[in-house]
């Protein structure tokens, strides 16, 4: 149990230490949602006025409305960063050092899932923090509450960050395969708009958007922020990093840089 827990330790260590060096990464997940706090939410707060959290029909200002989708945003971007450093991780050889560890693979990627979402919690909480400081402020207790729902979004999302980067054998590919993932799934979502003002608009863009997974995931904090629990949403996020964890535990081949090398 010792060697699991150093091993935890090391990967997490490792994880933090490369997030304080890299300073502008902090700033530019702070920086891009409190953008669209600031300048997004007033452009749409007299087009949108109110927001509704259904089903409990709460009603609210539409910039406290988007702060959950703006948080998930932060846990959707780290995600993918994540994935990007594993791809580089994988080219320059460490992963293929890290998995000559007697421990199992699966405990391993699962230890730099959890050190990748412990710190994009870091992140959202500072966002958090600034917003409430600007005057955007859900329940005190909410944001407590939601901790939990956050670190499952967030272990979620970067699960599929890692099973991505599996597809990933260069990192020149990594910029158009992530455009591919983050915008469609952050645009076709409930993180900006409710999913009845999606269905006034058009029934197939609703129905994109409710079969989103980062629907279910921005909803789910949405409704932990004011201490409700969505089920449906619970049952989604769990069995998707449940699904993603395994396929990327199933996928990985730390050769995949080395292969690519080989046959050049």
């Amino acid at each position: 149990m010792n060697a699991y827990w150093q091993c935890l330790r090391g990967i997490v260590l490792r994880e933090w230490l490369r997030f304080v060096l890299q300073r502008t990464r902090f700033l530019s997940a702070l920086v891009r949602p409190l953008l669209w706090l600031l300048v997004f939410a007033a452009g749409f707060r007299a087009a949108l006025g109110i927001a509704i959290i259904e089903p409990y029909s709460t009603y609210i200002p539409y910039e406290v409305y988007i702060v959950p989708g703006l948080a998930c945003m932060i846990l959707l971007f780290n995600g993918m960063q994540g994935s990007l450093s594993m791809v580089y991780d994988r080219e320059m050889g460490s992963m293929r050092v890290l998995l000559t560890s007697p421990l199992p693979r699966a405990f391993l990627l699962a230890s730099k899932l959890l050190a990748t979402s412990l710190i994009s919690l870091l992140q959202v909480y500072a966002f958090l923090t600034v917003a409430w400081l600007y005057g955007v402020q859900p329940p005190a207790m909410g944001l407590l509450a939601a901790l939990p729902a956050l670190l499952l979004v967030a272990l979620m999302l970067s699960a599929l960050g890692l099973l991505l980067s599996n597809a990933i054998r260069q990192l020149e590919n990594f910029a158009g395969v992530m455009n591919f993932v983050i915008f469609p799934l952050f645009f076709l979502s409930s993180a900006l708009y409710p999913l009845w003002k999606m269905l006034e608009a058009s029934p197939w863009l609703y129905w994109l958007c409710a079969l989103n997974p980062f629907t279910h995931a921005v909803e789910l904090v949405r409704f932990a922020l004011y201490q409700r629990l969505n089920l449906l949403a619970l049952a989604v996020c769990l069995g998707l990093t449940l699904v993603f964890s395994v396929l990327a535990v199933l996928t990985f081949n730390p050769q995949h840089a080395a292969l690519r090398k080989s046959t050049a």
